[in-house]
């Protein structure tokens, strides 16, 4: 039989041997002893594992408690100090928002002083979400900010978001800023990237989010957002590029003006109408992904352009080049916020020269199928003096003259016998022009078939295909693409057999900035069409080109070369329609397959200008070739341009 006798303790203190009577009944007192009683002075006992290395745990949670309370306190000082800091010099939004907003006044003026455009406060209303059509704000929403109405302002998960991307990306690809920190650096910030301006910009979004309700914040920006083309605001826009208020937007319409803010001036539906389009397929997929509408909507509203309004007459063909310089304008500054005068380079005697050449030649090449044109006129600084954007502005506002990628056929030769004469040839080296195939590819004469043996000055004034693509091989494929992009061509283009032929699609602009070159001399010729920006108010500068000429980007052997084989062409090949009776150039016609696009391009020491003739959907013409219709509108424009101005001959 086993009795119970409690619990086995050990003793503390006392040692006692096993034999004596008292040790069974010291037991159940010293397990009494191990919890806390009070002492003879009142006081409990600790037990004995919480004295000896826990006897200090009691102090050392008081000193942790007060360290973290005092490194709480400086960190709050210390965010102060950094907020004030930071904040000190940021306008007061209460005042900038109390401002009764206005579109800036902007005057558009030519080299001499006469007006050719200005845009004002002359559309937009204000408008709140009740009075747009409920896809107008979503489309905004979707593209722009989601989680809109989930975050304080700054969306943490949209800026780590977009340091993942731009991790994977290698360089930066998205942004993290929200909707209302977009507002923030549109209404009162400037557009320096700095760490100073980016704080400034999350705490000038927290300020609105807590002084405006959400609804109130997409009101003010749809309102006062910048979408191209001189509209501030959904209402202006609206009218601007489609003739009507923002409560009468179309889905479509709605995505078109919601894709604007990422790029309000390359992306305008009056220059860029099929990449305006594109941006707004996606805006509307973006509406099916955030759930704002179906697939099924989506497809049905997505078209391949965008139709904008017609204009009236006033003006008209100088407008092509007022709305390129007011949209210069709002890149060099950042965004238009006061009344401005925009003094361009359009000199009007060349612009009358140009629309008066074009009248008489355009007719004719309309009557074989070649609808519209392009023409740029250009000094050898680079300063456009007349423009045509296509056959009339009052039908399209697309500005094919800047905007516009063509194929160029020959004119593109420039590049390679300009990379020929560096690499060595001359216009009097042998070229056999029976080429053998070239990577399984072979290049056809239009015409004649092959001529043998003949001198790179005959290439180039016959036009012969086989020339030019045998002169390229001898120096390199690579030194031709490497020479179209020092003369500023900046389209897509690849080192195959057939690049000495002009099948990669450039714009008139920048060809007309490469054949610049030559008529200044070797010295590059960088388009500008902006002289001077002042404030209108009280006509102190705000932006001045400063430079007359660009650095020397050809010798002037290389130079002298271009002026004989071009000359040539002028004088006795292909391009001798252009030839002017009074005075030496030089130049070269371009022909694409199927007589889809005709070019001229040519130049005298004091101006270069190119001509483009053609279709906007690339259909063919019936034979109008570079030769033809280009070459005498280049012509006609330069008997008038030049009337009065020295003869300086070719070098």
């Amino acid at each position: 039989m086993i009795r119970y006798i409690g619990p086995m303790t050990r003793q503390p203190s006392k040692k006692s041997s096993p034999g004596k009577s008292g040790a069974k009944k010291a037991a159940p007192k010293k397990a009494a002893s191990s919890r806390s009683k009070p002492t003879k002075s009142g006081k409990k006992k600790i037990p004995a594992l919480r004295r000896g290395g826990g006897s200090r745990e009691p102090r050392r949670w008081p000193r942790v408690l007060r360290g973290l309370v005092s490194l709480a306190i400086w960190s709050l000082v210390l965010a102060i100090g950094v907020i004030g800091w930071f904040a000190w010099d940021m306008p007061s939004p209460s005042a900038v928002l109390a401002q009764e907003h206005r579109e800036p006044a902007i005057t558009v003026v030519a080299a001499d002083g006469a007006p050719l455009m200005k845009v004002g406060d002359l559309y937009g209303v204000r408008i709140t979400l009740s009075d747009l059509p409920p896809y107008m704000p979503q489309a905004l929403l979707a593209t722009e900010d989601r989680r809109f109405y989930y975050h304080p302002g700054v969306d943490p998960i949209g800026v780590i978001r977009a340091i993942v991307s731009n991790l994977r990306a290698g360089g930066v690809r998205e942004g993290g800023s929200t909707l209302t920190q977009q507002l923030a650096k549109n209404l009162f910030l400037s557009r320096d990237r700095t760490l100073r301006r980016k704080v400034q910009e999350a705490l000038l979004a927290f300020w609105l989010e807590a002084r405006y309700g959400k609804d109130k914040i997409l009101e003010i920006y749809l309102n006062r957002i910048y979408l191209g083309a001189g509209a501030y605001g959904v209402d202006a826009a609206a009218r601007r590029y489609f003739g009507k208020p923002a409560s009468a937007l179309s889905l479509w319409q709605s995505a078109v003006l919601a894709g604007l803010p990422k790029a309000p001036s390359a992306l305008n539906p009056f220059r860029a109408p099929e990449q305006s389009a594109t941006r707004a397929r996606e805006v509307l997929n973006d509406m099916v992904s955030a759930g704002f509408i179906t697939q099924a909507t989506a497809d049905r509203a997505k078209q391949d352009s965008v139709a904008t309004v017609a204009t009236d007459g006033s003006g008209e063909q100088t407008r092509w080049l007022a709305e390129w310089a007011f949209d210069r304008a709002a890149d060099i500054l950042g965004g238009v916020d006061r009344d401005i005068l925009v003094e361009t380079t359009l000199e009007p005697d060349l612009q009358r020269a140009a629309e008066s050449a074009a009248n008489e030649i355009s007719p004719l090449a309309r009557a074989k199928g070649a609808t519209e044109l392009a023409f740029v006129a250009m000094r050898p600084d680079g300063a456009v003096a007349a423009l045509l954007g296509g056959a009339s502005r009052q039908k399209s506002a697309f500005n094919r003259a800047i905007h516009g990628k063509r194929q160029p056929g020959s004119v593109f030769k420039l590049f390679v016998y300009l990379a020929a004469f560096e690499g060595g040839l001359t216009p009097d080296s042998p070229i056999d022009d029976r080429i053998a195939p070239i990577e399984g590819w072979t290049p056809r004469n239009a015409g004649v078939g092959h001529r043998g043996v003949v001198s790179l000055r005959e290439g180039v004034a016959r036009s012969i295909n086989t020339v030019a693509v045998a002169a390229m091989e001898t120096i390199g494929r690579g030194k031709v693409v490497d020479m179209a992009r020092r003369l500023g061509i900046t389209s897509p283009l690849s080192p195959d057999p057939s690049l000495a032929l002009g099948v990669y699609e450039v714009s008139p602009m920048e060809m007309a900035g490469a054949y610049a070159t030559l008529a200044g001399r070797g010295y590059a010729a960088t388009p500008y069409v902006i002289r001077r920006i002042r404030d209108a108010a009280d006509g102190s500068v705000i932006y001045e080109r400063t430079g007359s000429q660009g650095a020397r980007i050809l010798s002037s052997e290389v130079v002298s070369m271009a002026d004989d084989v071009f000359g040539a062409s002028v004088a006795w090949g292909t391009s001798k329609a252009a030839a002017l009776p009074d005075r030496p150039a030089a130049g070269k016609t371009g022909t694409t397959q199927d007589y889809k696009d005709a070019w001229f391009a040519g130049y005298v020491p004091q101006l270069a200008a190119v001509v483009w003739m053609g279709n906007d959907n690339g259909t063919a013409s019936d034979g109008v070739y570079g030769g033809l219709y280009p070459a005498q509108l280049w012509h006609a424009f330069m008997l008038q341009a030049m009337q009065g101005q020295p003869v300086i001959p070719l070098p």
